[in-house]
């Protein structure tokens, strides 16, 4: 991972689309990030902001727009994307998922060092060593041993965490990482991600936690019906917004029982 540059931009996504079937799902998306930057992104469910995600991360193909890395890949999507492609966002990028997504087979250590020793053909001993440097920061070398069942989810999702920082990215994207936690476990994983922006990690966070937003982005864009309807700071986004649309869904969540 590079610090270094902080002005230039390490992402800049243009007119990015998408649909499944009739259900055009991104209509233009546009989205910059700076290196050291964290950027969140808030909307409805269906919205399209995972896919935004999975586009990053190769785990969807756009049908349009393009996604350009600071030192490459540059993808135009309307030529022909193939698997060396993707291999090549998800060689910059790393994705935390919603559901965890660790092999159920397999130990703590071994979910971990999976991607390093064969993506990016990491020495094993190498692997193990710097895994467990990261499993001692989160708290969990103690349970290098375990498997996923063993763990709780709020300890399941700090392995997510861990397996993507240990392939070293240069981006770090996370869908929804608190959405399948139980209320009380939501805090020990959103406090892993606070520290990680506070050690400069680039980050592309979709979160539906309001107040976590507001602590650790740089920029907010609120994305509804495939379209970014609006982006700024936080403060700006979060106490006066100049789009209705993002009012209204800001009102729904702050004050559910209205």
């Amino acid at each position: 991972m590079s610090l270094n540059n902080q002005d230039a931009p390490l992402l800049e996504v243009r007119g990015l689309h998408k649909s499944f079937g009739d259900n055009e799902v991104l209509k233009s998306i546009d989205l910059t990030v700076k290196r050291g930057e964290v950027v969140t992104i808030i909307g409805p469910s269906g919205s399209g902001k995972t896919t935004v995600l999975r586009a990053l991360n190769g785990l969807e193909t756009a049908d349009g727009g393009e996604i350009l890395f600071d030192g490459g890949p540059e993808l135009d999507f309307q030529y022909p994307i193939g698997s060396e492609h993707r291999y090549a966002l998800r060689n910059r990028s790393a994705m935390v998922f919603q559901s965890y997504n660790l092999f159920p087979n397999k130990t703590v250590l071994q979910n971990v060092t999976e991607g390093p020793i064969r993506v990016k053909k990491t020495p094993k001993d190498q692997a193990i060593a710097e895994a467990e440097v990261l499993l001692e920061r989160v708290g969990l070398r103690e349970k290098r041993d375990a498997y996923p069942f063993e763990l709780s989810g709020g300890q399941q999702q700090r392995v997510g965490i861990v397996r993507a920082l240990a392939l070293k990215p240069d981006l770090l994207l996370f869908d929804e990482p608190t959405s399948a936690l139980d209320p009380e476990l939501v805090g020990e994983v959103l406090q892993v991600i606070k520290e990680l922006a506070e050690e400069g990690w680039t980050m592309v966070v979709v979160t539906h936690e309001l107040s976590f937003a507001r602590q650790v982005a740089d920029e907010v864009l609120f994305i509804d019906g495939g379209v970014v309807v609006e982006r700024g700071a936080p403060a700006q986004i979060f106490t006066k917004p100049t789009e209705a649309r993002t009012a209204q869904f800001l009102d729904r969540l702050l004050n559910p029982l209205h």
